[in-house]
């Protein structure tokens, strides 16, 4: 996992794309961790993985060492991760019960979780079942079970909506999926740590501190403690 002490600036570039993302994330992902992705962005994580990682990917829907995601012509519609994605299996790997699988979940067996989310507020709450919009379609799933019983939780999104509001807030106005269990945030922007000390900036990509600190409606923390 990353130990950066000082606040990394990566200007002689843009916005990461979604790969790019997901390649940071895989890199934070520490040697032989035990680790859930979540539907959506975090599924391409897998792609990422050096194949010495040591990481064993789990699946809600009931598999342990999963692979990366299944190139064009060689799917197996028997084989596919919880978001109906085709996957591959790596040696070693094990099927089982859906139930057996939320009780790895629930038991505080995962390392680490990386789930999508709607919003993820300073304090670390997580959003990311459901809108609030009344025309909107809940999607509850395994988040809930993974945001309370992975030993760490990192989120994934973009840090802008459609509408240019920020997504990582003072406080959470979707409804909540888990309080206070989220520890880091990858955007295309930036990563952050997130907790009850506040939210801290890690890194960034294409944008300086100061950039997102005019951006965002909160404060932020640069490593070595300097407040916005």
């Amino acid at each position: 996992m990353t130990t950066t002490t000082s606040l990394v600036e990566n200007l002689g570039r843009g916005q990461l794309n979604k790969d790019e993302l997901a390649a940071v994330v895989a890199r934070d992902i520490p040697h032989g961790s035990f680790v859930n992705l979540g539907i959506g962005q975090p599924t391409l994580v897998a792609d990422h993985l050096a194949e010495d990682s040591g990481v064993v990917l789990h699946t809600e829907n009931g598999m342990l060492n999963m692979g990366p995601a299944a190139r064009p012509g060689e799917e197996d519609p028997d084989l596919t991760n919880a978001g109906k994605t085709p996957v591959t299996e790596l040696p070693g790997a094990a099927y089982f019960h859906h139930a057996d699988s939320f009780a790895m979940m629930r038991g505080g067996h995962l390392d680490i979780c990386v789930l999508g989310a709607f919003q993820v507020s300073a304090a670390g709450d997580l959003a990311n079942w459901h809108t609030g919009a009344p025309d909107a379609i809940p999607a509850v799933g395994g988040a809930m079970d993974l945001a309370t019983g992975a030993k760490k939780v990192f989120v994934m999104m973009n840090l802008f909506a459609k509408n240019g509001s920020p997504k990582l807030v003072p406080r959470c106005t979707c409804p909540l999926t888990g309080l206070g269990c989220v520890d880091r945030v990858y955007t295309e922007f930036a990563t952050f740590r997130v907790g009850r000390e506040g939210v801290t900036v890690l890194e960034t990509f294409g944008l300086t501190f100061d950039d997102l600190a005019a951006r965002l409606d909160l404060p932020l923390e640069r490593p070595n403690g300097r407040v916005a």
